[in-house]
């Protein structure tokens, strides 16, 4: 998910206010190194150098073909380190452990990678070999969210008795969408095929990419394998699940190579607005499937970690059947700029505000954007205050799994902001979308109990609006700006860049893999239109390329592909901590509420002898102004009367009570249609 996309600051619950992410600021996991470029390049020098030759495939050929684990999980990955140090952040090769965040949260161990797991890359010869050379049944290809729409990807391999779920995230409701949360994918199909199920594969940690894996692991409870980041950001996410999960999150890094079921499935390192983002190359009987997650070309990375070119350049070499690629920035011409250059400006604003107390809202995931921030502070010598639920856990998790860097005694307590002047101070927030329960917005219009935003603060918005969110946005800044307070966005400074490629980087990528069938994924019709467009430029044929829609079944073989029907799709709301209790009736039940009012009629009966004991009652809620409507409510009660006798007079057995009540609700909404031209919510209430 883009920065443009990111969901970790959206959420039913209101932000939890200055906690500091940590105690101990440096980098908490025992022998952690400060990850640098040089230390990256030496890395994948090396990785490129010896890779192929280094027996790894010697070592993991027997536990790929006899699915038994090849001696202790950890030693295993402490080998790959001597091979792997430009792959893998600040990893010491200890065998312990790392994860300690998922520990705490009761995921299961990183070392359990299910005792499948290889870094060796199969050559296409050797894959078609194992594989028994053909297939007698296609791989059905299903997305289940992300098609069509900004948010919810989650996509569904399937080849007889193995399913293999790409990503589950969650999408921001839509404004029709009235008291809604999070809207997740519908499940069904994949839950009347639990059996089939092996595993979810996660590309990055955004939350329209993992959002909704608390909510399916409660239905569907299989591993989840990603990379250690992702692993962090779950394991708060489990421990906040209601009811409680127990989630099975194996982490794995890239090059790593899982076997689930009839499919291996690779992580390919790729550069993104959140550390530990992967491709996904998966070998299935059919072909080799290329899922390229978010991505964009970053040349000078803040981690120093480039995205594995060489490696997809492979992986095309030796063909690929199917490609699925983003699509988010495909109407965007040209590079995205690297993160690095948002960098400078964060330079600018402390050097030119040295008087001032810097805000700076951005969102919680990227990691990368909040480890300039601190930098650009510490160069300023300012303390840092961490405020908001998410940016407070994500910050912890990257602290501690050694994605960041913080010097000792930077952090502080919001509580300990007033021990300080301004101009040593910087506040890095939540809430750059403008939501209404985040801690900039309760800023913005003096909500905050712990932090009051006045004339001697610099407010810095580090993202892009959401689409749909421009408005709440707006309100944010308008309302800054009215109480006097500086703000920069991007319209003033380059204060954020996108996570996503542009043009000339979806083409290198299909340059690089060269498919010979392309699906685009991950955006809005016309996003997934201009990626077909990219994709026909780049010489591959119009028969070839494949649109698809949520719950639209593709079928692929090596010798062509088609749609072939659907399955049950679409969306789930979550209502506070209701889930899927709230369908299109109770959204247009509310929508109703809200533009029309509602009329109680309320009527005491006795059902045995089939006779009224009162005349009905009737109250309007924000229908009418009922002091300035008693003959309009007089006329209800007597149109309500004269059906409730009507009905009650004509049977001899005991009366139908839902026919009542449908009876009231179809006469008084066309009496008040004629009266006002409104048709409010009719509520009977029989006693």
């Amino acid at each position: 998910m883009t920065e443009e996309t990111n969901m970790q600051n959206h959420g039913a619950a209101p932000e939890k206010q200055g906690t500091t992410p940590m105690k101990k600021q440096n980098n908490a996991r025992p022998g952690a190194r400060r990850y640098t470029r040089e230390g990256a390049q030496n890395g994948r020098n090396a990785q490129n150098g010896r890779n192929a030759q280094n027996g790894r495939n010697t070592q993991n050929a027997g536990a790929q073909e006899n699915g038994k684990k090849t001696g202790d999980p950890g030693q295993r990955r402490g080998r790959r380190q001597g091979t792997r140090a430009g792959n893998s952040p600040r990893r010491d090769g200890n065998t312990q452990r790392p994860d300690t965040v998922a520990e705490r949260a009761n995921i299961a161990p990183a070392a359990s990678v299910g005792g499948k797991v290889s870094d060796g890359r199969k050559s296409e010869k050797r894959r078609r070999s194992r594989e028994g050379g053909g297939a007698d049944a296609p791989l059905r290809v299903i997305s289940l969210g992300g098609l069509g729409e900004i948010g919810k990807n989650m996509t569904v391999l399937e080849w007889k008795d193995t399913i293999v779920i790409i990503d589950c995230g969650v999408a921001f409701p839509d404004e029709d969408m009235l008291g809604i949360d999070l809207v997740i994918p519908d499940i069904t199909y994949l839950l009347k095929n639990r059996e089939k199920v092996k595993g979810i594969v996660v590309t990055h940690g955004h939350e329209d990419h993992i959002g909704s894996i608390p909510y399916i692991l409660g239905q569907l409870n299989v591993p989840v394998y990603c990379t250690r980041l992702t692993a962090g950001i779950l394991a708060n996410k489990v421990k906040e699940a209601r009811p409680p999960i127990r989630a099975d999150v194996r982490v794995v890094e890239a090059g790593d190579t899982v076997r689930l079921g009839a499919f291996s499935v690779e992580f390919i390192h790729v550069n993104h607005s959140i550390p530990d983002a992967c491709a996904l190359a998966i070998s299935t009987p059919v072909g080799m499937v290329f899922h390229t997650g978010d991505f964009k070309l970053d040349t000078s990375p803040i981690d120093g970690r480039m995205m594995d070119l060489t490696r997809i350049g492979e992986i095309g070499n030796a063909g690929v059947l199917l490609m699925m690629g983003e699509s988010t920035n495909a109407e965007r011409p040209g590079y995205t700029p690297s993160e690095s250059t948002v960098g400078t400006s964060f330079e600018t604003i402390f050097t030119r505000h040295a008087d001032k107390r810097v805000v700076i809202a951005t969102f919680s995931s990227n990691v990368h954007r909040v480890q300039q921030i601190i930098d650009a502070a510490v160069r300023h010598k300012r303390k840092v205050a961490i405020m908001g639920r998410s940016m407070v856990n994500i910050v912890g998790a990257a602290n501690e799994l050694g994605y960041m860097h913080v010097p000792e005694g930077t952090l502080i307590d919001t509580s300990e902001m007033k021990r300080y002047r301004p101009n040593q101070l910087c506040l890095i927030t939540t809430g750059s979308q403008g939501e209404p329960m985040s801690a900039l917005y309760r800023m913005a219009f003096g909500e905050s109990d712990r932090v009051k935003l006045t004339t001697q603060d610099i407010v810095v918005l580090s993202s892009h609006p959401i689409p749909g969110n421009e408005k709440l946005v707006g309100k944010v800044i308008n309302t800054l700006t009215k109480n006097g307070i500086e703000v920069h966005n991007t319209g003033t400074l380059e204060v954020h860049v996108s996570g996503h490629a542009c043009q000339e980087e979806l083409k290198l990528m299909l340059a690089l893999v060269r498919p010979k069938y392309f699906m685009p994924v991950h955006g809005e019709s016309r996003h997934l239109a201009a990626h077909k467009s990219l994709a026909l430029g780049m010489g591959i044929p119009a028969k070839n390329i494949a649109i698809s829609d949520i719950g639209r079944v593709l079928e692929v073989t090596r010798d062509g592909f088609h749609f072939n029907g659907t399955v049950p799709s679409g969306s789930v709301f979550i209502d506070g901590a209701g889930v899927g209790d709230v369908g299109a009736v109770v959204l247009r039940e509310r929508k109703t509420l809200g533009e029309e009012g509602v009329i109680v009629v309320a009527v005491a009966v006795d059902f045995e002898e089939g006779t009224l004991l009162s005349r009905p009652e009737v109250q309007t809620k924000g229908f009418v102004y009922e002091k300035d409507a008693n003959q309009m409510i007089e006329g209800a009660r007597a149109l309500a009367e004269k059906v409730l006798e009507r009905y009650l007079g004509r049977r001899r057995t005991k009366v139908d009570e839902n026919t009542i009540k449908t009876a009231l609700k179809d006469e008084l909404q066309k009496y008040c249609y004629r009266l006002t031209k409104r048709s409010p919510l009719i509520l009977p209430i029989l006693l």
